[in-house]
């Protein structure tokens, strides 16, 4: 079972994406934006397959895994984007 450190750790850490990507919407910086939407699915895929995992749900624990690794390789993709200009 998640922890309670761990329950409130990725409630910030989607929370702060979420509202990083709300805030670069609106201030029309589209390129953050979509990094922080990137990543904040990477952080909620994460988390979800973790209570997957926990509730004896396998297959879907290891769907959710694999969605959280293919939207932490497309966050570094639109890094590199971002920073190569």
């Amino acid at each position: 079972m998640m922890k309670k450190y761990e329950k409130a750790v990725s409630l910030v850490l989607v929370a702060g994406a979420s509202l990083s990507a709300l805030y670069f919407i609106v201030k029309q910086n589209m390129e953050a934006a979509i990094l922080s939407m990137t990543i904040m699915f990477t952080f909620t895929n994460f988390f979800r397959s973790r209570t997957f995992k926990e509730k004896g749900h396998v297959k879907e624990a290891k769907w959710m895994r694999n969605m959280s690794a293919l939207f932490a390789v497309l966050s570094i993709v639109v890094l590199l984007v971002i920073v190569s200009g």
